[in-house]
């Protein structure tokens, strides 16, 4: 789940960028308006994240650009009590939600997730790929209906997965998406965790989906293959 956090306050930025990632979510983060709009339009986002008052251009600015653009992610907009701008501004120029500093940061992960639930109309609310089953909103994976407990990381990257399936992924293009901007580990990060995920998604049911690609990456197969 990759969340855009486009914050000027630079201590405010980094706390929400830390608390965000341990729910799970790789964060990108702006501190102005110019980088976060050029952000917005140039990655795929799940969620974005704007603070009205940002240097160089405003977040309202910057959503109205990125809505021209026929860029529909989820927006949730910070804004401040006795701020320029209300909330029916934000509604006007197509943002999906809002929350007024200072906020409480578990109703903010609260609020993401089910912007991210919504997502667009392509997006269905649970995942599925053959019998494995992945709710975003309840954080819950079935296999065949039998329940798989797995941790914020190895959710994440299932998550990731399995808004692919049967696509060979490489280590960089999962580092990407799953693993923070500022992680400066080696990309073998990506092999350890794929070892543990295949553990309780795979060999625990006897079956083989998670897929090793030599020299390419990984794939979630929608159906088991052979042994």
């Amino acid at each position: 789940m990759r969340v855009l956090l486009v914050e000027d306050e630079k201590v405010l930025a980094e706390s929400l960028r830390q608390g965000l990632s341990r729910e799970g979510f790789v964060v990108d983060v702006a501190h102005d308006g110019v980088t976060g709009e050029w952000l917005a339009s140039e990655n795929p986002y799940d969620v974005l994240v704007l603070d009205i008052m940002l240097p160089g251009r405003n977040g309202y600015d910057v959503l109205r650009n990125v809505r021209e653009r026929k860029i529909w992610t989820p927006a949730l907009m910070l804004t401040a009590k006795d701020g320029e701008y209300d909330q029916t501004d934000a509604f006007d120029l197509g943002a999906d939600d809002y929350l007024t500093k200072p906020f409480s940061f578990i109703v903010l992960v609260a609020r993401l997730r089910a912007l991210i639930r919504r997502g667009g109309p392509q997006r269905p609310v649970v995942l599925s790929v053959g019998d494995l089953q992945l709710d975003p909103n309840r954080r819950t994976v079935t296999r065949d209906g039998e329940p798989v407990a797995l941790t914020a990381k190895e959710f994440a990257l299932l998550h990731y997965l399995m808004r692919h399936p049967d696509d060979v992924l490489s280590k960089a293009e999962i580092l990407d998406n799953v693993w923070d901007p500022a992680f400066e580990g080696s990309e073998n990060i990506v092999e350890v965790y794929i070892g543990y995920l295949r553990k309780k998604i795979d060999v625990a049911f006897g079956v083989h989906t998670l897929q090793t690609v030599r020299g390419m990456g990984y794939r979630l197969l929608s159906a088991p293959s052979a042994q």
